[in-house]
């Protein structure tokens, strides 16, 4: 991970950023000298203490917006805040998601809805918003977090891998409008990730179905990743920062896959 202050006196704009693989890539982001603004769910002193932490901890200016991203109109107003504190969203990281597990012929029309509207839905509002600043500063980096399932399926999970591929076709399609405007667009997708989410799931999973711990991370989360290891928030983060220099400014359109070989098949 650079550790240059390359991101110095620009924004970033991370979603779903107050836990997770999303907290991880604002924190890189700040440490390469970038405002930030966070937003997600989540307990408010909790989150004012990690706001606070990351920008004493950085020496940047760390904000937080707790817009539901279900909703255009909130999505609106964290763009238009974000723009009214420091001029211009100069790098915008669709990260907020949700998963919903069921077959095709069960899964509730309310869950198809939430999962696309906060998936993919509020990917395309976030770059519709803050395309045009960054167009007019001629330099923006947008990056999505896709999912290994934004290039192969799994049974049960139509509304993620349908949203999954949908950011795989905006990101290309949105890559080739901006292509010459200084603006590049990404998506980076990485198979299973070692989050505070996934490690709470390992107790219910070896009671259900009488394994270890070790059992459960090898034969069922990494059954898919023939390294059999976890990526890492770091990793991802590491990949991000990465995206926002110079060196990667023809990349743009790509799907960058982290995953473990999962995909290489």
């Amino acid at each position: 991970m650079p550790n240059d202050r390359h991101l110095a006196g620009k924004t970033a704009l991370v979603t779903g950023s107050t836990s997770g693989i999303g907290l991880g890539i604002a924190r890189a982001f700040a440490a390469a000298g970038a405002n930030v603004v966070l937003n997600g769910f989540g307990d408010a002193p909790a989150i004012e203490t990690l706001r606070a932490g990351i920008a004493a901890e950085h020496g940047v200016e760390v904000r937080y917006s707790a817009a539901d991203l279900t909703r255009v109109d909130e999505i609106e107003t964290m763009v238009a805040d974000a723009v009214e504190a420091f001029g211009a969203v100069d790098v915008l990281v669709n990260n907020a998601g949700i998963q919903h597990v069921a077959p095709v012929h069960e899964f509730p029309t309310d869950k198809w809805d939430l999962v696309i509207a906060l998936n993919l839905s509020a990917a395309f509002h976030a770059m519709r918003l803050v395309i045009p600043g960054m167009k007019a500063k001629r330099w923006g980096r947008i990056i999505s977090t896709a999912s290994a399932h934004a290039l192969v399926a799994s049974p049960y999970k139509a509304a993620y891998v349908a949203a999954k591929h949908g950011i795989a076709g905006l990101t290309k399609t949105v890559a080739l409008e901006v292509a010459e405007s200084g603006i590049t667009v990404n998506a980076i997708s990485p198979g299973y990730v070692w989050t505070p989410l996934v490690e709470k799931q390992i107790p219910a999973t070896m009671k259900a179905r009488g394994m270890t711990e070790e059992q459960v991370k090898r034969d069922v989360l990494l059954a898919a990743q023939p390294t059999r290891q976890f990526v890492t928030v770091e990793e991802i983060a590491g990949l991000a920062l990465y995206l926002t220099t110079d060196g990667a400014r023809n990349i743009t359109g790509a799907l960058q896959v982290i995953d473990g070989g999962w995909t290489a098949a």
